[in-house]
């Protein structure tokens, strides 16, 4: 990446969305621009867990005015990341449909573990070279995540569901403060965050720093009200417990530095805070500068090369784990993108895509690790619901999408092949599985696959068929298995 390269971080929370412009200069990153705003999306989560309208509407009205001032940026250096809120909303993609065209650049929704990442690498890119093991927390708008690391590397992540939003709106719905409500908020967060006792064992880490939202927005009050800067002591938390108490409501809230934006979460940041003192006995949480989108901003770097990019270690690392014939993932890898490129390559988003399949085609027989017999339900379940550092949530959907379908009827695939760039990787993929069934390089020479106006066409040599009988058998089965979709599919051995 040259000097001067201008990137941008976008960062859908469930309190608010923040935009990190930044430019490259010799491995770091120095920030240009920094934009945000408090859209209060979490709390537009109705009791079906919908986005309503209105919260809908507050995330568009915003990315808009992001998108403007991100006019000009490729699509190599902009990521945007969607967390908590859009993880749990069932109206997601009505959401993040408009959303894109807004911004004009895809938006992520991470998992739990990958926000975790994210926020590590931020952090960790901010604080000072050092061999400290760090217990790093960050407690958001609907999620709260841990991350046990030392230098750049997170060792450990986990991310629970409680933040200063949901438990502001659980326990203090009406904006009154009292000390049952917070005793219940604080019992509340143990309950859920008591096993991470057992995670991030006091005697793994030295050091616990804060980052981003609750804990940066308490420092700074504190500051600003005569208490050491730099830092978050239990004297200090519990002076503004008692604030917030003697108040009684949010309404009649008056502390030094408190802004507008923070008022309605403040209860529900503070009982989690308190909560999380207790619990790993805390004599003081130090906030960190950085945060998601710092951490976004430095995996664009990693991911513009190959060799760094974290998708790429994340799936060595599951095919390891789950016992991977490495050598059949990569004869199918090579023969279904292969397929695609020669039916795929007009299209702007065929390198994408293609990267997908191939990291697919490795992953093909993840679920042999279980079964063999249903090896494709399996492989699709386990990319589903595996925590996978540097994927979003719609990727590995996507992929599971791919290892699912890779055989068998394609009845049960019938949504997600109204897409045409899906069907075309499909194909691809069922076609090199086909072809390597005898777990050995098959001859693809004179095999050539073209597409035309939903009519998908291999073409072979005139004495294929009778060199490999098996597979042309084969072929004529998947030729069959295509007559039932919107596709259409034909072999010619001529």
């Amino acid at each position: 990446m040259q000097n001067g390269t201008l990137l941008a971080a976008v960062d859908l929370g469930s309190n608010s969305f923040r935009l990190e412009i930044g430019r490259f200069h010799s491995g770091h990153i120095e920030r240009v621009e920094y934009l945000k705003e408090a859209i209060r999306q979490g709390s537009g989560l109705d009791e079906t867990r919908a986005l309503t309208a209105a919260a809908m509407q507050r995330g568009w009205d915003c990315l808009a005015r992001f998108g403007e001032r991100l006019q000009g940026f490729g699509k190599q250096q902009v990521r945007a990341v969607a967390t908590q809120t859009l993880r749990e909303a069932r109206n997601r993609d009505e959401f993040l449909g408009r959303a894109q065209e807004l911004l004009g650049f895809r938006i992520e929704v991470v998992s739990g573990h990958e926000e975790a990442r994210l926020i590590y690498q931020g952090v960790s890119r901010l604080l000072p070279q050092s061999d400290e093991r760090r217990l790093v927390i960050d407690i958001g708008g609907r999620s709260t995540e841990m991350i046990l690391g030392q230098g750049f590397n997170a060792l450990r992540m986990e991310s629970y569901r409680l933040g200063s939003g949901s438990w502001s709106t659980r326990y203090f719905p009406d904006g009154v403060f009292s000390a049952e409500a917070f005793r219940t908020a604080e019992v509340a967060a143990k309950a859920v965050l008591d096993e991470a006792l057992d995670t991030f064992a006091k005697n793994q880490w030295t050091i616990a720093y804060g980052s981003s939202g609750t804990v940066g927005a308490v420092a700074e009050l504190l500051a600003n009200n005569g208490w050491p800067a730099g830092m978050i002591g239990r004297a200090g938390l519990d002076w503004l417990h008692g604030r917030l108490l003697r108040a009684g409501q949010v309404d009649l809230l008056k502390i030094d530095g408190l802004r507008e934006d923070r008022k309605a979460v403040i209860g529900g940041g503070i009982s989690v805070l308190r909560a999380i003192f207790d619990l790993f006995e805390l004599d003081q949480l130090l906030p960190a500068q950085g945060a998601l989108r710092q951490g976004a901003l430095y995996d664009l770097i990693a991911r513009e090369a190959d060799n760094t990019d974290v998708r790429e270690r994340t799936v060595g690392w599951l095919a390891e784990r789950f016992s991977v014939d490495a050598a059949q993932a990569a004869r199918v890898q090579a023969v279904s993108t292969a397929l695609f490129e020669q039916i795929a390559a007009p299209d702007p988003l065929a390198g994408r895509f293609s990267a997908k399949l191939a990291w697919a085609a490795r992953l093909h027989e993840i679920g042999t690790h279980i079964s063999h017999s249903d090896a494709h339900q399996h492989g699709a379940y386990i990319l589903d619901h595996v925590d996978a550092p540097g994927f979003s949530l719609p990727e590995l959907h996507r992929m599971s999408q791919l290892v699912l379908g890779q055989r068998g009827k394609l009845r049960k695939m019938e949504e997600p092949l109204a897409e045409e760039l899906f069907a075309k990787q499909l194909l691809s993929l069922r076609l090199a599985v086909l072809l390597c069934h005898a777990r050995k390089a098959p001859d693809t020479g004179t095999l050539k696959l073209s597409y035309k106006n939903g009519h998908f066409r291999l073409g072979a040599g005139a004495d294929w068929a009778k060199r490999f009988p098996q597979s042309a058998w084969l072929l004529q089965e998947e030729e069959a298995a295509w007559q039932k979709t919107r596709w259409k599919f034909t072999v010619d051995f001529k």
